[in-house]
């Protein structure tokens, strides 16, 4: 039997509740394949950096790159998808939604109808990625696009999530998205109804996550 020759690229990820390898590579007939289990036991293998190259490829391939399985949404700012021969979560960037609890925490107002409101959206629907790299507890940072449609900035339209007000990628345009933030303020959308009784999800987290 003819021997195949491949020509391989390694990345390295971290990811929940997956651990390991990413394996792209390219057989002599040109298909790309994606893998998570193991390269092919025959072909010239580079190891690259953690995470990088693949939120590089989802990065340049957002409007016809993978297609992935929206699994489960957390809350109003993380999902779980699945793709590539993977599962793993992804944090929309640029924004925050409002907290909700856990293990006896209380949620943050407007919490649930920010999940909600992201899971109608995503029901049922295969999205793409943009990557803007990895954040905390390995966490793929995306857009999330559903027929070219920016889900992110669909979160900030309804007045179900903010700006993220850390630090963000210095290659997302944010402003599009506090344009959009300062519309949904004024017209008292969402979250916005609570005028003075407003707290930034980030404020929540350091003063009411707890009680």
């Amino acid at each position: 039997m003819k021997k195949r020759m491949f020509h391989c690229l390694v990345a390295l990820i971290l990811i929940t509740p997956l651990w390991g390898h990413i394996y792209f590579w390219t057989d002599e007939e040109g298909v790309r394949h994606y893998s998570n289990v193991s390269p092919p036991e025959e072909g010239l293998v580079n190891e690259l950096e953690e995470t990088r190259e693949i939120s590089k490829t989802l990065a340049r391939q957002q409007d016809k790159g993978p297609v992935f399985h929206v699994l489960k949404v957390y809350d109003g700012d993380t999902i779980q998808v699945s793709g590539l021969d993977l599962i793993f979560k992804v944090r929309l960037v640029g924004i925050d939604a409002p907290e909700t609890g856990y293990r006896g925490k209380k949620n943050q107002p407007f919490s649930e109808r920010s999940k909600a409101y992201l899971q109608s959206r995503l029901d049922k629907k295969q999205v793409r990625l943009k990557s803007y790299g990895t954040g905390g507890y390995n966490r793929q940072l995306a857009e999330v696009f559903v027929d070219n449609i920016n889900i992110n900035i669909e979160m900030i339209k309804a007045g179900l999530a903010e700006v993220y007000r850390g630090k963000r990628p210095d290659s997302l345009n944010s402003r599009d998205y506090f344009k959009h933030e300062a519309i949904a303020r004024k017209a008292r959308l969402g979250m916005w109804r609570l005028d003075s009784a407003y707290k930034s999800p980030r404020q929540w987290r350091k003063e009411d996550a707890g009680k």
